[in-house]
């Protein structure tokens, strides 16, 4: 029996002349549908779980670390004045692969507005942040007000300090554009621990899309932390940008700036700094993918079972082939090509309907949210309960997650899913398969 009649018997096998009803072609085509819908979930994670990691990854080494940061002695001279600081972190650009160097001074303290008070991280950085740095300009979105009075240090007139306070510290101060707050510090006056409070007025309030990084974040011009806020529990850092935060050069840029700066300050890459971030986004990334995977392991087993119905009512047709002298290795084959074909199906299916998914993910979203919320609506009707009691339900709470979805489309990895699907349908076929070809046909003639 040759390849091409194989491949006749099995065009036989999914399409059949005869208009009769088959239980197991509608197996067959269950099956297939099947794997199909495996693998849009699993596509759909993929997609949306690369963006995020991906949008996530951008905003903690752009807007955070950069691509090395530098944390700088408390006790040297560098950092005494601003000028001393500004001249170090100028300094660090002589580094061959240096592209952009950011003094900042980071600070613990607390805000107070009208009514609450809630602690705050103070990222003390220069006037010109927000223009200057490319991850500042793109990656923050301003709310309310404006940035330019960010390059005040202070309004001379009314005395009030500039300040660009994080979405989520306004709104649990009840902050607005032009609103007055003020920032608690401790100083240490001879061994004794004292409060220092200093009012700023709310230039800008910006969010960077992940509210789990930027929820304590209130910006401030540097020269107003040296003048106005006390430095006693403060941290120095230098935030380093290089041509790319992925290169193997960053290597040797942080072992050149360590040997030359060594007295002053110690060096770290981002994915030093924020290690066990990403690995907590690796380990999640494979765990959900590995789920998806059995999910499309448990669709394809339906093919060995649609494949041991077909064998049972084809069996006639394999006693005749085998009769004319078909081979065993020739049946199986041909069951075998039937398996493959159900899983190529069920790509062709699941593979257009999940990226059309993917790229529609924000609206899916958004509208799934919209019914849920009515039907919860409902609920509180239906139960008395006033709706002003409710809160909006979120699916993708931006407290852990990124505000949109960025979707990623991973070829590579669809490819690897295609090709996975393929084998799995090739497997879970290879046992009915090999049964089919040692079907007896005189024993199958005689009880017929």
């Amino acid at each position: 029996m040759t390849v091409k009649s194989s491949l006749m018997f099995a065009k036989s096998l999914i399409f059949p002349k005869t208009e009769r009803k088959s239980s197991a072609r509608r197996s067959l085509f269950g099956a297939l549908l099947c794997i199909g819908l495996s693998i849009v979930p699993l596509i759909v994670v993929l997609s949306v779980s690369n963006g995020m990691i991906e949008g996530m990854t951008e905003r903690i080494i752009g807007l955070s670390s950069s691509h090395i940061q530098a944390y700088v002695a408390t006790s040297c001279q560098e950092v005494k004045s601003f000028e001393e600081f500004k001249d170090f972190s100028e300094g660090l650009k002589n580094v061959e692969g240096v592209k952009n160097a950011y003094p900042e001074i980071g600070i613990t303290a607390l805000a107070a507005g009208k009514a609450l008070r809630t602690g705050i991280q103070i990222r003390a950085m220069e006037n010109d942040i927000f223009e200057r740095n490319e991850s500042f300009k793109k990656l923050f979105t301003v709310i309310e007000g404006s940035l330019e009075d960010y390059s005040k240090s202070a309004d001379s007139e009314k005395n009030v300090k500039a300040a660009v306070v994080g979405q989520k510290i306004a709104e649990t101060l009840n902050l607005h554009a032009g609103d007055s707050f003020r920032i608690i510090t401790t100083k240490t006056t001879n061994g004794k621990i004292s409060p220092k409070m200093s009012s700023f007025k709310v230039a800008a309030i910006v969010s960077s899309g992940y509210q789990e990084l930027d929820a304590l974040w209130v910006f401030l011009p540097i020269e107003t932390a040296y003048s106005g806020l006390s430095l006693s529990n403060a941290s120095y850092t230098v935030m380093i940008d290089t041509q790319n935060a992925f290169s193997p050069d960053l290597v040797r840029i942080q072992r050149e700036l360590q040997q030359k700066y060594s007295r002053i300050a110690n060096f770290y890459r981002w994915n030093q700094v924020h290690a066990s971030e990403f690995e907590n986004f690796a380990s999640t990334k494979v765990m959900l993918v590995f789920i998806m995977m059995l999910i499309v392991l448990v669709a394809s087993i339906n093919v060995s079972s649609a494949i041991i119905m077909l064998v049972m009512e084809r069996k006639k047709e394999i006693a005749i082939l085998k009769s004319i002298g078909a081979s065993p290795a020739g049946i199986s084959l041909s069951f075998l090509i039937t398996g493959m074909m159900c899983g190529c199906g069920g790509i062709l299916i699941g593979l257009p309907i999940g990226l059309l998914c993917s790229v529609n993910a924000n609206s899916l979203v958004k509208g799934v949210e919209k019914i849920v919320n009515f039907c919860a609506r409902i609920i509180y009707a239906l139960r008395g309960i006033p709706l002003s009691q409710m809160s909006a339900i979120k699916l993708m709470d931006p407290a852990y997650y990124l505000q949109e979805i960025p979707v990623d489309i991973p070829f590579g990895q669809l490819f690897l899913i295609v090709a996975a699907t393929i084998v799995l349908s090739l497997i879970v076929s290879i046992i009915p398969s090999v049964k089919a070809g040692r079907e007896k046909p005189l024993e199958i003639l005689r009880k017929s």
